[in-house]
């Protein structure tokens, strides 16, 4: 069982937050996880920010733009960590190691992006540099999850109406989050039809099944878990697994979704709970056929069978699972390398109690999972309040 438990964390409104830059969006999120967690800079053993990049700003040397949050934070070692859309994830799992393994005892972790500073052309690119260039130079994020959706269609059938309902229930979860970028209803109708308002973007995926061009950070601070009970209150982590599988996605099953099955499985064996006795999860929505597939890795429904349980709102505030409460990367926005520390965030918020509107009653146990590239890193954890 990991040994770190999360004591404080900062969360940025998600959007496009002109006139802010990278590091004013680093600095804002650390100082409010610091202020949380009731600690100064000098109290910070180690800072770890996880941020993608990849051309999204000029700004290629990071790590120590959080240093400016706090004076005492100078003279910190602080690190840079990169896995793609799991940037974030990346960088409190390496804290979470470094505290387990006795080199620190607190640790500051941020996640960031600016990603509006470049157009659309621009970000695609970037984005784009997260697949396998030898085969798949060229195709967009969303020509990839397309191929999933594709997949499935053949296989299963055409999922594009449960597609069409995971936009449109994260889209309402939005609505109660205050951070999140488009707090918008759409109807589930208005999703599954392509318009003019909803264009084809690439074939079956339309707009609304996509996530958006987001900028903002977040911010926790883990300390070891037997100084819990020093602070307000505490996060624990049940389990927290890595699973990374190859990167071309012509080796592998698409729709086996391996990587982030197995990340489950392990994560549930490591807590010693089946997925029943979750009460809520924050899940990587990056496409919503993404949502359809976390559903059956993750164990809530057999292969093939996905679709049909959200659908049947099994992924719904009142269904089996409540799933992506927060809006998800869907409608509460994706700032690459924040989106891990984010998703963190609130579970956290959901298990004490903090997540206002978005509060799912009774939650003792909560599920997070974050993944980059189709299904390359994935980083599952099972969360639960110690204090």
């Amino acid at each position: 069982m990991p040994k770190a438990a999360m004591v404080g964390w900062g969360h940025t409104p998600f959007g496009r937050l002109t006139g802010q830059s990278l590091e004013d969006l680093i600095q804002a999120a650390a100082r409010e996880a610091l202020s949380d967690a009731g600690i100064a800079g000098n109290d910070v053993d180690a800072v770890f920010l996880g941020l993608y990049n990849a051309g999204l700003t000029p700004d290629g040397f990071c790590s120590s733009m959080v240093l400016g949050a706090d004076n005492g934070l100078r003279y910190k070692p602080a690190t840079r960590y990169e896995n793609a859309c799991a940037s974030g994830s990346a960088a409190l799992y390496a804290a979470m190691d470094a505290i387990a393994s006795g080199r620190i005892d607190v640790a500051l972790v941020v996640g960031a992006e600016k990603m509006t500073d470049l157009d659309g052309a621009g970000v695609t690119r970037s984005l784009g540099m997260a697949s396998y260039q030898k085969e798949e130079a060229g195709l967009s994020f969303p020509d990839i999850f397309a191929r999933y959706a594709k997949a499935y269609a053949e296989r299963y059938g055409d999922p594009t109406l449960a597609m069409a309902h995971v936009a449109a229930k994260n889209h309402a979860a939005a609505l109660h989050n205050p951070l999140a970028q488009l707090r918008k209803p759409l109807s589930v109708e208005f999703c599954h039809t392509v318009s003019d308002k909803n264009p084809l973007i690439s074939d079956p995926l339309k707009m609304t099944d996509c996530s958006l061009v987001s900028d903002g950070a977040a911010a926790v601070v883990l300390v070891r878990t037997d100084r819990a009970e020093e602070f307000k209150r505490a996060v624990g982590f049940r389990a927290a697994v890595q699973i990374n599988d190859l990167l071309p996605l012509s080796q592998k099953d698409l729709l086996d979704f391996t990587g982030p099955r197995l990340a489950f499985a392990k994560a549930y064996e490591q807590a010693g709970v089946t997925v029943s006795e979750l009460g809520f999860a924050e899940v990587h929505d990056c496409f919503t056929i993404a949502e359809v597939l976390v559903a059956e890795a993750m164990g809530l429904a057999a292969r093939g069978q996905g679709a049909e349980f959200i659908v049947a709102g099994g992924t719904g505030r009142q269904g089996v699972l409540p799933t992506n409460m927060s809006g998800g990367l869907k409608a509460k926005g994706h700032p690459v390398g924040a989106t891990g520390v984010s998703m963190h965030v609130m579970a956290a918020r959901q298990l004490t109690g903090e997540a206002g509107e978005m509060q799912v009653p009774g939650t003792e146990l909560g599920a997070v999972f974050n993944m980059g590239g189709g299904a390359v890193a994935n980083y599952a954890s099972i969360l639960e309040r110690l204090n």
